[in-house]
């Protein structure tokens, strides 16, 4: 991952305003994305599809994995070959936002045809995030495990700022659907926002062991009267559960959440998460995160959509 810190470090650029400073988020004003055309197993249509990628304008063309030597961003959409056949998902789109492109996030069910029959329906959360998808994605039973998660990141920010739109219908309807399975239940949505730092280390065997230094995890539950400019997310330090305005969705990542990355040897390894660090800490690594739910991988409220811009550190 040293390429990755090199590409953070080199691309955060620092901006001053009333005493504050402030660093860009790299590819966080969402201006550049590269666009992929992917051509699905004919026994689904065979067509091609276009998927889209935040990172280096680029034109990419063909069933190959996506290179992310130039970015930190990954995201729900990928390319995914199941038991030989070549499918695409696509949820996070540039579109029109204040100041030029930003991001679209959209909840949706993603069907496929085989023999001209839709049997096959799974929802489809929108979430970018720092880290990499390994890809072809060959197996849904498990989508966190094919996410390396997080970043080399050294840094100690006051607070993460972005601007956001919100389209939550808040219908009180939930729906879980993987493959062949779909119902429906009551419940609410709201998107999420999470910044973490953490301080990782691996032992003998190459599992990566983490403790929380840092904490900035927001849920937004209605939708917003146009776009909301400069919100700020204050990041805690130490143990969360201390702060006046600790939620229970600030703890420690573990559960249906549980996140996975590369060792130092090249091998997929789960993140324990395993205690609350520190003020002092030194940091390590940060999980950058958005998305349109919160429910986990194939649950949510459908046609939740979020605009994301501009996003930035305090310091």
């Amino acid at each position: 991952m040293e390429k990755v810190q090199v590409i953070l470090l080199s691309l955060l650029f620092s901006l001053t305003a009333y005493g504050q400073r402030y660093e860009k988020v790299p590819f966080g004003d969402f201006e550049q994305w590269a666009v992929r055309y992917i051509t699905e197993s004919k026994v689904i249509g065979g067509e091609e599809r276009t998927v889209y990628m935040i990172g280096p304008t680029d034109t990419i063309r063909g069933n190959v994995p996506y290179s992310y030597d130039k970015t930190i961003w990954s995201s729900s959409n990928v390319y995914a070959k199941i038991a030989g056949v070549t499918k695409t998902s696509n949820n996070v789109m540039p579109d029109d936002g204040p100041t030029g492109k930003c991001a679209k996030l959209v909840s949706q069910m993603a069907a496929c045809k085989v023999a001209g029959l839709v049997n096959l329906k799974v929802l489809a959360t929108g979430s970018i995030y720092w880290g990499e998808t390994q890809e072809p994605v060959s197996n849904v039973t498990n989508p966190y495990a094919v996410m390396s998660w997080g970043v080399p990141f050294t840094k100690r920010p006051k607070a993460m700022l972005l601007n956001y739109k919100a389209e939550i219908p808040n219908t009180g309807k939930l729906v879980r659907s993987t493959t062949f399975r779909y119902s429906e239940f009551e419940g609410y949505d709201p998107f999420e926002f999470v910044f973490i730092l953490q301080n990782r280390w691996e032992d003998a065997d190459g599992n990566i062991h983490a403790v929380r230094v840092g904490t900035a995890v927001c849920r937004v539950e209605e939708s917003s009267d146009g776009w909301v400019m400069d919100f700020r997310m204050p990041i805690i330090y130490g143990d969360a559960r201390k702060s006046e305005t600790y939620q229970p969705y600030m703890d420690l990542i573990s559960g249906y959440k549980n996140m996975y990355a590369i060792n130092s040897k090249g091998k997929k390894k789960l993140v324990l998460e395993e205690d609350w660090a520190d003020a002092n800490t030194p940091v390590t690594h940060a999980i950058m995160w958005f998305s349109s739910g919160s429910c986990g991988a194939f649950i949510g409220a459908l046609d939740n959509i979020l605009w994301l811009d501009e996003l930035r550190l305090e310091y």
